[in-house]
């Protein structure tokens, strides 16, 4: 399997999915533990849940699973979240805490490089190309980052989470109407709570390739799974909740589409 699936449009807009791929390399696979081998962070049915909402944007997925390697962490694996839970670049715990691989089965420093190389590199080197490519053609580019996550994941967070996360880096990553425009649309939709940089301020994607200065907007959706889905297996894709999901989702990408191009004025 590809490590990655690229569709190239004609847009500034990036639709970015990096946890939404199962794939596992059996020599991989069989070392994980059974909840290791169960995926369960998964962001699941992402592409589903946006397909056909983003236009001529460019698409970035990744195939393979966050267990193999993060796609959304720092090649150094430094903490998104100093003094908070989390999980790393090549994880060995999942998000309730839990061990994933058999003992002894962890990856080598020697590996993790070749995952590297193999996974993480290929994926960032395809969003580095679109961007770039939408600053050249259109004068500016924006990353909308696709995630999920259970609503309920305590060792990740208190309570319930919101519906609808947005991050932003704290603001640092977009320029702030966009930021605003995001955030109305979300608290519009009354029927899902909203928050703007709350547990979720955007992964190293969102952080690394958000730089307003030189044009390049990032934003992080973080969903509650609860919105568009069954939070347990066999996570089952519910037509009838995404269905409305999807509604807020394709006003925020078309809302982001059409104001972008005054953003440098």
């Amino acid at each position: 399997m590809k490590p990655i699936e690229v569709r190239s449009g004609h847009s500034p807009l990036v639709l970015a999915m990096p946890h939404s791929g199962t794939f596992v390399p059996s020599e991989i696979m069989k070392r994980l533990n059974e909840r290791g081998q169960a995926l369960a962070d998964t962001d699941w049915h992402i592409p589903r849940l946006y397909d056909g909402l983003a236009g001529d944007a460019s698409i970035i997925k990744a195939n393979f699973h966050r267990y193999v390697i993060d796609a959304n962490r720092s090649p150094e694996d430094e903490s998104l979240y100093p003094g908070q839970n989390t999980t790393g670049l090549c994880p060995l715990i999942d998000f309730e805490g839990y061990a994933i691989y058999n003992s002894g089965m962890e990856p080598t420093s020697e590996e993790i490089q070749i995952r590297l190389e193999t996974y993480h590199r290929p994926y960032h080197a395809a969003i580095e190309v679109a961007l770039l490519r939408g600053v050249e053609n259109f004068g500016f580019a924006i990353l909308y980052d696709c995630h999920s996550i259970r609503s309920e994941v305590e060792f990740l967070f208190d309570g319930k989470l919101p519906d609808l996360n947005i991050g932003t880096f704290s603001g640092k990553s977009c320029d702030f109407r966009i930021e605003k425009q995001v955030a109305e649309i979300c608290t519009n939709a009354s029927q899902y709570s909203s928050v703007v940089n709350g547990r979720f301020k955007g992964g190293w994607t969102t952080r690394h390739y958000g730089r307003p200065g030189m044009n390049m907007h990032a934003v992080q959706m973080e969903i509650a799974q609860s919105c568009y889905m069954e939070e347990s297996a066999p996570w089952k894709y519910r037509e009838d909740l995404a269905g409305k999901l999807r509604i807020v989702l394709r006003d925020v990408l078309t809302e982001i589409s059409t104001f972008a191009p005054n953003i440098t004025e």
